[in-house]
Order: structure tokens, then C-alpha cells, then sequence
């Protein structure tokens, strides 16, 4: 989605605020905070997230997610492999035996229940910040819906809509 922002495909985008993308999107404040972390085999011995960046780890990550944006300009000794998508790096985990797999820990942990042996770890490596935006240039729309969040958030109106999605372990952002 950030990438099509270059092809005029949309004038409103959800997603995860990130230094990168800022080039090309104006972000309203974040509305949602949500866990970047790992998937490991129940048996790993990698047990924290600050122990996955050592020479001869593999991790598996969707291409141009936010944590693979977060990981790409933070792990300097373990290997990123990267997947089409987020499901993608899942399986590729598997399949390909890898260390781990990065991902939301809402789908990790989803992914965990559903195989055999797999864990999600505790603690996160980023709190990805979800936010609005329009394409750069567009202050109008970039301050309608700046204001729009925030009053979304003051409301209630976010933290029903998540309740209401079934999403567990995102929390509301706080006022900008």
C-alpha cells in the first residue's frame, strides 16, 4: 500500500508510520499501538528479542512491512529473509526451518496455536504505530484527518471499533 502511493491508487491509507514512508505520506498521529515480535519453535533456544540479532540467525519478514522497516535499519548480525507477505513469512519460516518469523503478534500468535511446537515471545522488538495518511502535498486532507483521528480516539469511536474487530493486545494511542 505505501508503495502505490506513487501511483495515485488512493487518497486515504491505514498503515504503520514509518520514516521511510514519510517521504512520500503525511501521517496523522497514530491511533492504535500494536507488538512487532518473534515466532519461534517451542524448543529455540533464543528466548528474548534482544537475543535475535547474532550472526547465523535467520528471520523471516513480509517484505516492506513496518518491521521489516524497523528490522532493516536495526539488526546488523542476523540474516533477514523476506516474503512476499506476512503469511508468507510463516510459512517460509517453517518450510525453510528458519530461526524465526517477524511479524504482529495477533497473527503470530494465531500461527503458534494453529502448528505444533511453535511459541510467540514475550516482549516485543517495536511498537508499530498505526496512523492515517494522504499523499504528500495534500495539507487539507492531512489536517481533516489529523483532526479526525484525534477526535476518533477522544470519542471511543477506535477503541469500539477494535473491540468490535476482535483484535486483542492493540491499545488505543494516546492523544497527540
Amino acid at each position: 500500500m505505501a508503495d502505490a502511493v506513487m501511483e495515485d491508487t488512493w487518497d486515504v491509507a491505514f498503515l504503520a508510520i514509518d520514516p521511510e514512508r514519510a517521504s512520500d505520506i503525511d501521517f496523522s498521529a497514530a491511533y492504535a499501538h500494536i507488538e512487532g515480535t518473534y515466532l519461534v519453535r517451542a524448543d529455540s533456544p533464543l528466548r528474548a528479542v534482544n537475543e535475535m540479532d547474532r550472526d547465523g540467525v535467520r528471520i523471516a519478514v513480509g517484505l516492506k512491512t513496518a518491521y521489516d522497516l524497523w528490522l532493516t535499519r536495526n539488526i546488523h548480525h542476523a540474516q533477514l529473509v523476506r516474503s512476499a507477505s506476512s503469511e508468507a513469512a510463516v510459512a517460509q519460516f517453517l518450510e525453510e526451518r528458519l530461526d524465526a518469523a517477524a511479524g504482529v503478534r495477533q497473527p503470530l500468535l494465531t500461527a503458534a496455536r494453529r502448528g505444533k511446537g511453535l511459541r510467540v515471545m514475550d516482549g516485543s522488538f517495536m511498537v508499530i504505530r498505526q496512523a492515517a495518511g494522504v499523499p504528500r502535498g495534500r495539507a487539507a486532507a492531512a489536517k481533516f484527518l489529523g483532526a479526525f483521528i484525534e477526535e476518533a480516539k477522544h470519542s471511543g469511536l477506535v477503541g469500539r471499533l477494535l473491540d468490535k474487530s476482535g483484535v486483542t493486545g492493540a491499545s488505543v494511542a494516546p492523544p497527540a
